[in-house]
């Protein structure tokens, strides 16, 4: 943590603070960001397509792209009569996307210039709080902004065949705010207890850490309760340099899942660059890790610290296609910095070589591309020690370390306005991800850093959105998935905590090798917003999981029922 607090020191005594101005950053899972996915497939010559590969998104530039959207298709003939916006013109924007456009401007008024009128409440409580629909608590002057508001969800669910109560209680408080727009800060603080379904808490048992959050203590034998706190400041370092430090989730990619980095484990501290000039994107994040651990819960232990450093340049090739690099390496001196590392230039292998390191190096390549204005096209392909001539001379061999995605997005799906879908397919070779020490496995507390599954499997995502009137949303998703799993003793690779030296033999491996495990998790939810940021949440879960051989399969049916307030949906997603 030094390390990393020492080189943004570093950073501000180089690089002095401008007057450019600087934003937070919106909630994970906040809705505004299917937003921004629709209007810019809609849109298909967007232009700002490489920042929204990045999560999550920088509230200044959505509000920017919302503003230019909502004024550019109104229309505008330059001296010679010429439509200077003539590609957005013809926008079809249904009265459910004005109400989505006008509640992302609501939520991030902040950076809005326009009128605000329709952002203030009738009828202010006390005449202190909620002044605006968005904001229980605002301050919004030339020199400051701050928005203070409650976090609430309470959710209960039945699961037939099991006599606990399934429940989900967070409460807390969220504060963003700019100092002159120059400084940003953020903090997201939830208390939670849950008690989750069987197999979450069996996910729980396994790992010694709560999916998405990591750290907890035993509430009610079968429960768990744990704090999440999440915060961050952030701030320019130069004309085109954004630079955010704090304690929090990153994601990289365009799918609702990531090989690169995904927001599905728990928070870390990190230090982030974020270089956007002309047609490129170039962001660095250096993180610091928990390496996997079996913790004594009966004894205060300080649980050892590992390092990692992300690398991702995304450049527009035209209007309609972006294209992407990934680097990550995950440090293998337990509980200590590599200053190697600093290094913010791409491509880590040299340095590798250079210092004869042993470190866990990954690279990749993303793309996404906008068509007809209906669809979009996007994927990934990771690399994990690939060798080409393994590829080509044996196909099984366990350094063949890869793995692949591919997506498609349609919006106003088959004519039906406000109906978008979703499908993608992703599949990992075995023993992607894991290293031959437990430091540098590409994990973080007891959780993976990219997909939630690991390697050794191959998935396929069905998802619907409807919005059918402004208030009401229901989405239905169905995720199956095969999994090759550890089985007589034998890595097979699934497992990215096991060492890969581990390994009884070289070759013969193959996507879904070992224990063949088959899981389908198909969800529906509906969400009716009450007020504005207040949902009512209903939703029905079925989840069935078997292994190829063994006797018995699980079965799990969740009936749920809660309410929400300025805070993203609980997922049992795996």
């Amino acid at each position: 943590m030094q390390i990393i607090k020492s080189f943004i020191k570093l950073m501000v005594f180089v690089c002095p603070f401008t007057a450019a101005a600087q934003s937070t950053y919106l909630n994970q899972g906040s809705r505004e960001a299917h937003f921004i996915d629709r209007m810019e497939i809609k849109q298909q010559y967007n232009t700002d397509l490489n920042f929204s590969t990045l999560r999550p998104f920088n509230r200044k530039y959505i509000v920017k792209e919302a503003t230019f959207l909502d004024s550019a298709r109104m229309g505008y003939s330059d001296s010679m009569g010429v439509d200077k916006f003539k590609e957005w013109t013809d926008l079809d924007l249904t009265p459910v996307d004005e109400y989505n456009l006008q509640s992302l401007l609501m939520n991030n008024s902040e950076w809005v210039t326009t009128p605000k009128e329709n952002f203030l409440s009738k009828k202010p409580l006390f005449n202190t709080f909620y002044k605006t629909k968005a904001n229980f608590l605002e301050v919004n002057n030339k020199d400051v902004f701050i928005a203070i508001n409650p976090i609430l969800q309470i959710h209960q669910a039945v699961e037939p065949g099991y006599d606990e109560g399934i429940f989900l209680n967070s409460r807390g408080v969220s504060v963003r705010g700019l100092i002159g727009k120059k400084i940003g800060f953020s903090t997201f603080l939830t208390d939670n207890q849950e008690r989750g379904p069987r197999f979450f808490q069996q996910q729980v048992n396994q790992y010694n850490a709560v999916p998405g959050v990591g750290f907890y203590k035993e509430f009610k034998k079968t429960g768990v309760d744990y704090f999440d706190a999440r915060g961050y400041f952030t701030f320019n370092v130069a004309k085109f340099i954004d630079v955010q430090f704090g304690h929090d989730k990153n994601f990289i990619g365009n799918g609702y899942r990531s090989l690169f980095l995904s927001d599905w484990g728990n928070s870390y501290l990190f230090a982030k660059l974020n270089t956007k000039v002309w047609k490129f994107n170039y962001q660095n994040i250096f993180m610091e890790l928990t390496p996997q651990f079996r913790k004594n819960r009966s004894n205060d232990t300080l649980i050892d610290r590992k390092y990692a450093a992300i690398h991702h340049l995304s450049m527009n090739v035209t209007k309609w296609l972006n294209i992407g690099l990934f680097e990550g390496i995950v440090f293998g001196r337990k509980n200590r910095f590599d200053f190697q590392y600093l290094n913010p230039v791409i491509f880590y292998r040299h340095v590798e070589g250079s210092v004869g390191s042993p470190d866990n190096a990954l690279a990749g390549i993303d793309f996404k591309a906008n068509v007809a204005h209906r669809l979009q096209f996007y994927g990934q392909f990771l690399l994990d020690e690939f060798i080409l001539g393994e590829v080509k001379n044996n196909p099984t061999s366990w350094v063949n370390k890869f793995g692949i995605q591919a997506g498609v997005k349609y919006v106003d799906a088959f004519g039906v306005k406000n109906l978008d879908v979703q499908g993608e397919v992703n599949r990992v070779r075995p023993f992607t991800y894991s290293h031959n020490d437990s430091i540098s496995n590409y994990t973080h507390y007891n959780q993976p850093l990219a997909h939630p599954l690991g390697a050794n499997f191959t998935e396929v995502i069905g998802i619907a959105r409807y919005q059918p009137i402004p208030r009401l949303t229901i989405d239905a998703r169905a995720i199956y998935y095969q999994q090759g799993l550890d089985s007589a003793g034998i890595n097979f690779g699934s497992n990215i905590f096991e060492l890969n030296t581990t390994r009884i033999k070289d070759n013969g491996f193959k996507v879904g090798s070992g224990a063949k495990a088959t899981c389908f998790n198909g969800t529906m939810l509906i969400s009716y917003e009450l007020k504005t940021n207040l949902f009512l949440d209903a939703s029905l879960q079925h989840r069935t999981y078997s292994i190829a051989n063994l006797p018995g399969q699980s079965n799990t049916t969740l009936f749920t029922a809660g309410i929400r307030l300025n805070m993203f949906k609980r997922q049992y997603d795996f």
